[in-house]
């Protein structure tokens, strides 16, 4: 595909789709968004997302929606696990049934490339030391089994003119206009910039294989632009193996990135116990040219830069409108969404 393409963004508006849209858009892509706006005003910072947009619920999606679209990067979804755990209901109507019917009708609109944004939590706590694509899908929350059912569904709808990809993700960081402080390196860091601790729950030993948003989007334009015969519907596990790291290194990273912050353990019963340490042979056979920009170190130091920039206030850092949970449960409880997560008032009016 080139630049040329007209291609949907599900989810432009969030964390993800703030920075991977003006990056498609200087690559000459012409770009339509869609987006429900939940978190349309948890902004932070200058937001460069500015394309035709459809404002609406993923669930209410119509085919013409989808009329003159030649590539999709589905990229919405309630994006983790607490939400999930909060009504399993929102997740596998919106992340699993409403990824199936996004891609049933943009199948019947001819689109031929359907790139979905999956996880690499699929693995959940896998007995292997290292997962490739191979390895046993094992979800242990909603969210992930979202992740499973809609890989399976998009599986079968695969043909020779339908082609899906799996862009399995590691935990994303980074700044983004739309910022998120409910991943473990912007958690950290945010910790780190306004009170000088970085705290750590859990014994520090899990995995997480992490990624710069800023990489993720590249990857994504790659994996837009990529043979068919390399891609067609085939899951990636999305990174390199230096970005497998354990959660004590990265608060270990985060602590050296900004000065005079301090590493503290403390362990508690219950802590997040998830690890996954993935593979990401397959990525770099495929794609060897690929370079990854980011180290977490390297990404540590741009994102202490971006938060000095800003001057992130204690405040701003434990701001509702960057925890993706704090936030959807505000919309409810002032009735802004209903119980079934549609809008029920302007969504201008929500603050």
């Amino acid at each position: 595909m080139t630049g040329s393409t007209r291609i949907l963004v599900t989810g432009h508006n969030g964390y993800i789709g703030s920075v991977m849209v003006p990056l498609l858009q200087c690559a000459g892509y012409e770009v339509v968004g869609l987006d429900t706006g939940y978190f349309r005003g948890c902004t932070l910072g200058a937001s460069t997302t500015s394309v035709p947009a459809i404002s609406k619920d993923l669930r209410a999606i119509e085919p013409s929606d989808l009329a003159g679209i030649e590539a999709v990067i589905h990229l919405a979804a309630l994006s983790n696990d607490p939400i999930g755990n909060l009504n399993p209901n929102w997740t596998r109507e919106i992340n699993a049934e409403g990824t199936v019917r996004l891609a049933e009708m943009a199948k019947a609109a001819g689109v031929r490339r359907f790139l979905f944004s999956s996880s690499c939590i699929m693995y959940g706590m896998s007995e292997a030391s290292v997962v490739d694509e191979t390895a046993p899908l094992a979800p242990q929350t909603e969210y992930a089994r979202s992740k499973v059912v809609a890989e399976e569904a998009l599986r079968a709808m695969a043909d020779d003119r339908f082609s899906p990809v799996y862009c399995r993700n590691g935990t994303v960081y980074g700044f983004s206009p739309r910022m998120r402080f409910d991943t473990v390196l912007n958690n950290f860091m945010g910790s780190a910039f306004t009170t000088g601790r970085v705290e750590v729950h859990s014994d520090g030993t899990p995995w997480r294989p992490v990624v710069h948003v800023e990489d993720v989007a590249r990857y994504f334009r790659l994996m837009l632009e990529a043979p068919r015969g390399d891609v067609h519907n085939e899951a990636f596990n999305m990174g390199v193996d230096s970005l497998n790291l354990q959660v004590r290194e990265i608060a270990e990273i985060a602590a050296e990135a900004v000065p005079g912050a301090q590493l503290v353990l403390m362990p508690q019963p219950g802590a997040d116990q998830r690890t996954y340490r993935a593979d990401f042979t397959k990525f770099s056979r495929t794609f060897p040219n690929f370079e990854f920009r980011w180290t977490a170190r390297k990404g540590a130091q741009d994102l202490y830069q971006a938060l000095c920039s800003i001057a992130l206030r204690h405040e701003d850092f434990t701001d509702k409108r960057f925890t993706r949970l704090r936030w959807l449960n505000h919309l409810l409880e002032t009735r802004a969404l209903d119980d079934n997560l549609h809008w029920q008032i302007e969504q201008q009016n929500v603050a």
